[in-house]
């Protein structure tokens, strides 16, 4: 594994402050009008020149690399089923940085077309999300086919152009509203307080005094105490950890890295103590982002 450059370059943090009110901004998001990606984006950027969607998450990553957009905004964690995997190993993979975060209420609905009801439905689409949020109100109905798409209102979409009554959706209201799409059975979600958080991620580490959180991910090496070492630099210069999670290492087998979520700004000194002392007691280390955490719903 290759160690990151020095996290605390000068070419690398941007002096100017990070502001989503910015003029002519170019993003993406995964999915289509509708999505709950489209939906975050729209409620977390004041001023956007172009929206651009994307069908996969690392499309998403590659377009922000490329600079095709300038930022993008991707699902990170849901409240009731978790991290979300894919985007946890893409930040990994890519030289982006988070910059913001923003978190919304997720509604899932059963959808179809105008006139169909749960006794006409025999398939029903969605993201896996979809699915993982919904299982209690879908264990009523073991007889339905589940099959897996890319985005909620992507299968929204695929719906209303089916036109077939034997097929539904899980997805927002808002894309049931974009579809035209009828409202079979309303908020299917297993827990009404059901949020998914969303990062923005941009070519640049871009820090301001406003910044109160900040993201790493590291390796574990598989020898006793490895964990506490490492985590007790948090706890010995007072720094608040908020999320732990681990991912299989893609380089080797049974080898880990642990993603830490804490509160803080790169410019603290206890923060840069911390932040350096895993780095130099980790065969992998790399700073994801120093942002604005969203405020509680």
């Amino acid at each position: 594994l290759v160690q990151q450059k020095e996290i605390y370059s000068e070419n690398n943090i941007y002096t100017k402050p990070y502001k989503n009110d910015r003029e002519n901004l170019v993003v993406g998001y995964q999915g289509v009008p509708g999505s709950f990606g489209n939906e975050a984006m729209l409620k977390y950027f004041k001023n956007i020149k172009e929206a651009k969607s994307y069908e996969k998450f690392e499309d998403v990553f590659k377009a922000v690399e490329d600079g095709e957009i300038e930022y993008g905004i991707l699902p990170v964690e849901n409240s009731s089923t978790g991290g979300i995997g894919t985007v946890e190993d893409l930040l990994k993979e890519y030289n982006l940085y988070i910059v913001g975060e923003e978190c919304i209420r997720i509604s899932q609905n059963l959808v179809g077309i105008k006139g169909a009801t749960v006794d006409d439905i025999k398939e029903v689409y969605s993201h896996p999300q979809g699915f993982e949020q919904s299982k209690e109100f879908l264990s009523n109905y073991s007889n339905l086919k589940l099959i897996p798409f890319h985005n909620t209102a992507i299968s929204a979409k695929y719906i209303s152009e089916l036109n077939d009554k034997s097929k539904a959706a899980i997805a927002s209201l808002r894309a049931a509203k974009i579809y035209d799409l009828d409202i079979i059975q309303k908020e299917i979600n297993d827990k009404d307080d059901n949020h998914t958080k969303f990062i923005i991620v941009g070519r640049k580490l871009e820090s301001s005094k406003d910044c109160n959180k900040i993201t790493v991910v590291f390796s574990l090496d598989d020898k006793s105490g490895t964990l506490y070492n490492l985590l007790r630099h948090f706890a010995e210069n007072n720094i608040n950890m908020i999320k732990i999670e681990s991912r299989p290492s893609k380089n080797e087998p049974w080898q880990y890295l642990l993603y830490v979520d804490f509160e803080g700004n790169v410019e603290n000194e206890d923060v840069k103590k911390a932040i350096r002392l895993i780095e130099e007691n980790s065969e992998y280390f790399k700073l994801l982002g120093s942002y604005k955490k969203v405020n509680k719903l």
